[in-house]
C-alpha cells in the first residue's frame, strides 16, 4: 500500500509535490487542526507521526477514528474548539495543517494563532489551506448578476500575513493553486508559516 500523501485541498499538488511539511517520521507530533475532507492525521500516522486531530464537530471525529481503525493506525482524537489545544504541552508539536478548516466563523482568530504558535516547536510549520480570497471575487447572487469586491469573502492574503506576523509566525511560502482551464482564478491559497521565538 502506498502512503498517502498529506493533502492541501482537492484538485492542487499535495505533499509529495509541495515538500511544506519536513519530516515527521520516529513518533513527531503533528497536529490536524480541525478534520478536513481528507483526514490528514491518517496520513500522517501512516508516515510515522504521532497524529494528533482536533474539531468541534463530533461526526467528524467520529468518521476520522473509524477511518483509522479501517487502516489500522491510531489517531489521538478530541473534540474541541480549535483554539482549545490544553491538551498539547508548549512547544511539543512538530507540524500543524488546517486544510480547509480555518473559516470567517472563527469566533477568536488572534487565540487560535496564539494557541498554535504555543504548542509548535520553534520554526516547525503552521500549514494552512483556505479557498483562495480571490475566487470569491467570482461569486454570483441568485439572479447571476452581482460580482463581490476583493476582501469581502474570507480573508485577503494581506490580512492572513497581517495576523500570522502579529502571532509571531513568519511566512515563508504563500502557493496560490488551482489554476485551471476551467478556473481562470487560483481557488486555494496555500500558506506555510514558520514559529519564530519560543
Amino acid at each position: 500500500m502506498t502512503t498517502p500523501a498529506i493533502s492541501f485541498g482537492r484538485d492542487i499538488p499535495d505533499e509529495s509535490e509541495l515538500r511544506l511539511c519536513g519530516d515527521i517520521a520516529d513518533g513527531k507530533r503533528a497536529l490536524e487542526l480541525g478534520v478536513g475532507h481528507a483526514q490528514n492525521a491518517i496520513a500522517f500516522a501512516l508516515a510515522g507521526a504521532k497524529a494528533i486531530a482536533v474539531d468541534p464537530d463530533s461526526a467528524k471525529i467520529e468518521a476520522l477514528r473509524s477511518a483509522a481503525t479501517d487502516a489500522e493506525v491510531s489517531v489521538e482524537c478530541h473534540v474541541t474548539d480549535l483554539a482549545d489545544l490544553g491538551f498539547a504541552t508548549s512547544g511539543s508539536i512538530e507540524l500543524v495543517v488546517a486544510d480547509h478548516t480555518i473559516g470567517d466563523d472563527v469566533d477568536d482568530f488572534g487565540r487560535l494563532l496564539r494557541q498554535v504558535h504555543r504548542v509548535l516547536k520553534s520554526s516547525r510549520p503552521f500549514v494552512i489551506s483556505v479557498p483562495h480570497p480571490f475566487a470569491g471575487v467570482h461569486s454570483t447572487d441568485e439572479y447571476g448578476s452581482k460580482v463581490l469586491p476583493y476582501g469581502t469573502v474570507g480573508r485577503t492574503i494581506g490580512d492572513w500575513h497581517i495576523q500570522l506576523s502579529r502571532a509571531n509566525f513568519r511566512v515563508d511560502r504563500i502557493l496560490e493553486l488551482g489554476v485551471s482551464e476551467i478556473s481562470p482564478v487560483p481557488t486555494s491559497l496555500v500558506i506555510r508559516a514558520q514559529k519564530e521565538g519560543d
